[in-house]
C-alpha cells in the first residue's frame, strides 16, 4: 500500500525544476514522467471490507492523499489515527478482562468446594482419618441435610482407616468415630453407607451403621475390625498409662457391642475375630452381616459364587494355624 500512496504525491510537485545533482536530477523526471503517463485511477490494493480502519485509510488516500503526508512532527498519536474525527485506541487487557462479552460466560461468584457440591446431592464423603477436623464436618453435615429434609436419605461414603493410620499409628481418639455414630443414630433420614476403598476400625462402624438393606460395599473395597489402640504414652507417669489402658478397653467393649448390634452376630464371635485384625472383602463382609449387597453391576451372582478364602485354602491342601 505504501506504494500506491507515493504515487500522487507526484503531482503536487512541479516539473520545473533545477538542481545541480545529476542523480536527483534522474529520479526528479521519473517522478513527473510517471504523474504525466497516469491519466487513469491510480490502482487500489485489494482490502478486507470488514476491517474499518484500512477502509478508512484507503477512502482518505485516494480523495484528499496530501492528509497522509501532513502529519504534525512528534505527535503522540499512532501512525493515521488522526484521520478520524474521534480515534479511539484499543482497550487495554484490564479492560478488555472487565468486558461484557468477554466474561459473559464466566460465573459471576467463586465456584463452590467439592464437598459442598456433594453436599447438594446429599452426599456425605468421609476419605480421611478420622480427625478430629473430620468429625466436625461430616457431623455439621449430617445434622445440616436432616434440617433441610428429614424424610430424603443420605448418602454416606466412606474411604477411611478410621481413627488410626493404615500403618496403624493412632491419629485420633476413639470418640471421634463415636461422634459421628451418634449423629447417625439421632438423624430421622435413611443413611445410605457405601465402601469406597477401605473401612478400617471405626469406619467400619459406620459402614455396618447404616440402614438395614441400605448398606453397600464396592467389589474391590476391603473391611476390617479391630482393637482400638493406646496413643503414645511420651513421659506420662506410669498410673496415666493404666488410665488410658483401662479407657482403651472400655472403647473396646463399646466397638464390640456396637458391632454385634449390627451385624447381628454375638458379642463372643466380634470380640474373637477382633483379637487381630480381620480383614473382609465385600463377599466376607456381607456374609458376617457388615453390608447388605455388593454394588457390581449385573455381576452380583458372580461375586456372590465366588468361594471365601478359607475354602479356597481348604481345597488346597492349606491348613491355618489359628495362634498366628
Amino acid at each position: 500500500m505504501a506504494t500506491y500512496l507515493r504515487l500522487p504525491m507526484a503531482s503536487s510537485v512541479p516539473c520545473t525544476s533545477s538542481s545541480s545533482s545529476p542523480l536527483k536530477r534522474r529520479s526528479f523526471s521519473v517522478l513527473c514522467a510517471a504523474n504525466s503517463n497516469s491519466s487513469t485511477k491510480i490502482p487500489m490494493p485489494p482490502l478486507n471490507p470488514k476491517d474499518p480502519f484500512l477502509n478508512k485509510l484507503a477512502s482518505v488516500a485516494a480523495n484528499n492523499p496530501e492528509a497522509l503526508y501532513t502529519r504534525p512532527q512528534n505527535s503522540d498519536m499512532p501512525p493515521f489515527l488522526d484521520i478520524y474525527d474521534s480515534p479511539k485506541l484499543m482497550a487495554t487487557p484490564a479492560q478488555v478482562e472487565r468486558s461484557v462479552s468477554y466474561n459473559e460466560h464466566r460465573p459471576r461468584r467463586p465456584p463452590p468446594d467439592l464437598p459442598s457440591l456433594l453436599l447438594h446431592g446429599r452426599i456425605v464423603y468421609i476419605g480421611m482419618p478420622l480427625v478430629p477436623a473430620v468429625t466436625e464436618l461430616v457431623v455439621a453435615e449430617l445434622m445440616y441435610l436432616q434440617w433441610m429434609d428429614p424424610k430424603e436419605p443420605i448418602y454416606l461414603y466412606i474411604n477411611s482407616t478410621g481413627t488410626t493410620r493404615d500403618d496403624g499409628e493412632t491419629v485420633g481418639m476413639e470418640t471421634e468415630g463415636f461422634a459421628i455414630y451418634d449423629a447417625m443414630m439421632q438423624l430421622k433420614n435413611e443413611i445410605h453407607t457405601v465402601a469406597v476403598g477401605a473401612a478400617i476400625g471405626q469406619a467400619c462402624l459406620l459402614l455396618a451403621a447404616g440402614s438395614k438393606g441400605k448398606r453397600f460395599m464396592m467389589p474391590h473395597a476391603k473391611a476390617m475390625i479391630q482393637q482400638p489402640r493406646v496413643p503414645s504414652s511420651g513421659l506420662m507417669p506410669a498410673s496415666d498409662v493404666f488410665i488410658r489402658a483401662k479407657e482403651v478397653i472400655i472403647n473396646r467393649d463399646t466397638l464390640v457391642k456396637l458391632l454385634a448390634k449390627h451385624t447381628e452376630n454375638s458379642e463372643e464371635t466380634v470380640a474373637n475375630v477382633m483379637r487381630r485384625p480381620f480383614y473382609m472383602d465385600a463377599t466376607r463382609a456381607r456374609e458376617f452381616g457388615v453390608i447388605d449387597k455388593i454394588l457390581w453391576r449385573g455381576q452380583e451372582q458372580i461375586m456372590a459364587d465366588v468361594s471365601a478364602p478359607e475354602q479356597w485354602d481348604k481345597n488346597a491342601g492349606i491348613k491355618v494355624a489359628d495362634a498366628i
